[in-house]
């Protein structure tokens, strides 16, 4: 069958591009090279600097919330890095992301009816309480804004809290998962997915707008703070859409989240607010049903941090090893560099970043001449809303203003993504990609000792791959164990270096290095699905 008869037999389907490509990608015919495997393996495994990238960006530099200090200072040491071991072009990347914000104290006490040290930890982006207070909890129940009448003159000088006690389980649950058969079984299919029940998205809009009309009203009524205890689950999506579940741990495991806007205009318009351990959250309602009152002391300091036009808060830190005959043609890897606020970010996600700034310092060390060139994305903003990479996929590949392809959208083989933890790599989620399959799967001879057998079908979300993959690209996320992820250490104040797995790092950089090389040496580049834009909004938003 001609070239020709067979793009018009499929056009059904997809372009002739498409097909083209399809059709070129022979799995025999681009045999990896094992020997260039085999020196990416015995450098990992000889010579690892895994664990010291991670301690430098955990330890080091600790929290780095996009717009922060830290997050500064662990961007410059990246670049510094990338540059000693070689890599080229290495820069950052500005985007406008709005307010920065720090945290440089935080002490919290129970202090009638009797004294006792609470384990908490303020949300980001809420203001600090202008010096040490002190100040009676009162119990505030508000669902709409008919209740803010019944509280209006009684709130001055109050902290308040909102949800009720929360049941505390023994942990008889999932907490450390690792992909099992059954699981992989479970991943490697596709439910059939029936309408939604609609309105998740704007279910969340009106929350969120109406949360604001109440911090608004308790700012108004002269409210010093409000206390939490994070989400009402204590179980937990185990992995991206899959049926099983894990259970966090409590025992003063805090899961801290954003307590206020960003934006330049609104950022500290809310109160200071504080998530409190679960346990001690319960035990300061206990007593206040009691009918006995309660006073708490807080002291927390944190300030704003403006941008300013060329120096924006929000980057990206970039960074590329040269290719040969096809240097225009790009392999990208990825893995967010911020972080949230209340531990040092080691699990989500200085091992993801640790793990692809160690695949650029392997390919140096043993000499590797990619035909691609590959290039390594530290990005900012994830906590956001993967704000860093949706600006660098608009500004380089597809503006999804005017559903515009940008010429180097062409010449991007993959992209391939870190951000679930430090558990070990097991396959990779493919989006629907069905074309790559084959070619991915031919890779896992190479990794079959390192445990690499799953090939997920399923279209994922959740983490920066996906703005590659809402416009077409080739974005991929790798299968890791999820390990304490979800049970422990996900926007937790335990996520710490002491949670890091060195060995499955290890194994993460000898697989991911062996995706990035096999990629950037092949004839052709990553089969692509059929890509149709969203329709472009009208300015009535339809």
């Amino acid at each position: 069958m001609s070239k020709r008869l067979l793009c018009t037999t499929v056009l059904i389907f997809g372009t002739c591009a498409s097909v083209t490509n399809l059709a070129s990608q022979d799995p025999a015919r681009d045999r990896p090279d094992l020997g260039m495997l085999s020196a990416i393996r015995a450098e990992e495994l000889n010579h690892s600097k895994v664990m010291n990238h991670a301690g430098w960006i955990a330890d080091v530099f600790g929290p780095r919330v996009t717009g922060s200090e830290n997050l500064e200072k662990a961007g410059q040491w990246a670049q510094e890095q990338m540059k000693s071991w070689g890599l080229v072009n290495v820069h950052e990347e500005r985007f406008s992301f709005g307010k920065g914000w720090e945290l440089q104290h935080f002490d919290a006490h129970l202090i009638e009816p009797n004294y006792q040290p609470l384990i908490g930890f303020p949300k980001s982006f809420t203001p600090g309480t202008k010096g040490r207070i002190t100040a009676e909890v009162v119990r505030v129940q508000i669902d709409s804004e008919e209740d803010f009448a019944k509280y209006r003159g009684k709130l001055q000088g109050k902290i308040i809290v909102r949800q009720p006690v929360r049941e505390v389980k023994l942990l008889e649950g999932t907490v450390v998962q690792r992909w099992t058969p059954d699981l992989i079984k479970e991943a490697e299919s596709t439910p059939l997915v029936g309408p939604s029940a609609g309105g998740a998205g704007s279910t969340l809009a009106r929350a969120a707008e109406f949360n604001s009309k109440a911090q608004a009203f308790f700012i108004q009524e002269g409210v010093v703070a409000e206390l939490d205890r994070g989400v009402d689950a204590y179980l937990v999506r185990g992995d991206n859409q899959m049926s099983w579940m894990t259970q966090r741990t409590d025992g003063g495991t805090i899961f801290v989240q954003a307590g206020g806007p960003f934006d330049s205009a609104k950022a500290g318009n809310v109160l200071p607010q504080v998530t409190l351990a679960v346990e001690h959250y319960n035990r300061i309602l206990r007593i206040m049903e009691k009918g006995i009152p309660v006073r708490v002391e807080l002291n927390i300091a944190a300030s704003f941090r403006d941008e300013t036009a060329g120096h924006e808060n929000g980057f990206n830190v970039i960074g590329e090893i040269p290719g040969t005959d096809l240097a225009n043609e790009v392999v990208m890897l990825g893995a967010h560099l911020d972080s949230h606020q209340s531990a040092t970010g080691a699990t989500d996600n200085a091992a993801g970043v640790a793990v692809m700034m160690e695949v650029m310092r392997i390919l140096e060390a043993v000499g590797a001449k990619p035909r691609r060139t590959i290039r390594v994305a530290l990005w900012g903003g994830e906590e956001e809303g993967e704000l860093g990479s949706k600006a660098y996929v608009r500004s380089h590949f597809y503006n999804t203003s005017s559903n515009t392809a940008l010429p180097d959208y062409k010449k991007l083989s993959a992209y391939y993504n870190l951000d679930n933890g430090t558990g070990k790599i097991c396959g990779i989620w493919i989006q629907g990609n069905f074309a790559a399959e084959p070619l991915f799967r031919s890779w896992f001879g190479s990794l079959k000792d390192l445990g690499i057998t799953a090939i997920a079908p399923r279209s994922v979300a959740g983490s920066d791959y996906s703005q590659f993959d809402d416009v077409g690209l080739p974005g991929f996320q790798f299968m890791q164990d999820r390990l304490e992820y979800n049970s422990r250490t996900h926007h937790s104040n335990m996520d710490t270096v002491d949670r890091l797995q060195r060995d499955d790092l290890a194994q993460m950089a000898i697989v991911v290095a062996t995706f990035a090389y096999n990629t950037a040496m092949q004839q052709e580049m990553i089969p692509r699905k059929t890509f149709v834009p969203e329709p472009l909004k009208t300015a009535s938003g339809k």
